[in-house]
């Protein structure tokens, strides 16, 4: 293989494990054995280098991925996956469609690693199953059935209407206004009563360890938390993460925290997550 040819078809093989491992420093590691594999084959028979090299790194990433279940047993407080920063500034070219979402992620991290290999391979990066069936250790039929029990869970969670992506960034103008004035009824008007609140501190950094739910609720809390962090002092700016509009925090131009939100048809915030741990911050990136 070329380096040409790597430099081609290296976004398909981070994309696919990013989407399997819902971590960055993964999908570059994982990303970089498929290299180092790849560089030492004799890939001249291969007639879909594409495919092959898809295949190769779902294969790697499943045996990350059943690893990572047992990992995150000893987790403290909620897991969220690492956000990955899609805009202009991005560092990591990935194929961008809703899979890599901060909500379908979650979403997916909550089917079985066969599940989630299967309906990845097949409905993001149309791989057939006698492919996937080789890298799942099942027959085609088998991993047909697993793709299609996946879809299902994944459609359940896509039911409800979402908000346009103007709209989206109209809320979360709004929000940032709300937050950084810690405008305790401003927030509450912009959460739906049944909204959510998941924070990823992964005991590194001061963080709810529980997911906070109820619109009034978590307008208090974030109320308190602006107040003591001082106005000003961590400003929110608008970015593109997981091909969604997204608002992030920082501090000497490095990102302190990352919240992704779920927004309704109607306009109000169905769920915030905020992802403090700076492991998962590293790879977002500099502001400017």
């Amino acid at each position: 293989m070329t380096e040409e040819e790597w430099i081609q078809h290296r976004p398909a093989v981070f994309g696919v494990a990013y989407r399997l491992l819902g971590g960055v420093g993964d999908a570059e590691d994982v990303a970089q054995d498929v290299w180092l594999r790849a560089a030492a084959a004799d890939l001249s028979g291969v007639e879909d280098l594409r495919a092959w090299l898809v295949t190769v790194a779902a294969r790697r990433s499943y045996d990350i991925l059943r690893s990572a279940r047992v990992r995150r047993e000893t987790y403290v407080g909620p897991w969220l996956p690492e956000p990955l920063l899609t805009g202009p500034d991005a560092a990591e070219p990935v194929l961008v469609d809703e899979s890599v979402s901060m909500a379908m992620l979650v979403v997916m991290d909550q089917l079985t690693p066969p599940e989630r290999v299967a309906f990845v391979l097949h409905d993001v990066f149309e791989v057939p199953f006698e492919r996937i069936a080789a890298v799942l250790g099942v027959t085609p039929a088998a991993g047909r059935q697993l793709a299609s029990r996946a879809r299902r869970r994944v459609g359940t969670a896509k039911q409800r209407p979402r908000a346009s992506r103007s709209e989206q960034e109209r809320v979360l103008a709004a929000f940032r206004a709300a937050y950084e004035e810690s405008d305790l009824k401003a927030l509450v008007e912009l959460l739906h009563p049944d909204a959510v609140y998941v924070t990823d501190g992964g005991g590194k950094v001061s963080a709810a360890r529980k997911i906070i739910s109820g619109g009034e609720r978590i307008a208090m809390v974030l109320s308190r938390v602006s107040r003591r962090w001082g106005r000003g002092l961590f400003p929110l700016v608008l970015r593109e993460v997981g091909g969604e509009p997204a608002l992030v925090a920082f501090r000497d131009k490095r990102i302190t925290l990352v919240d992704t939100f779920d927004v309704a048809a109607d306009g109000r915030i169905l769920a915030i997550r905020r992802v403090l741990n700076p492991d998962k911050l590293p790879q977002v990136g500099p502001t400017r």
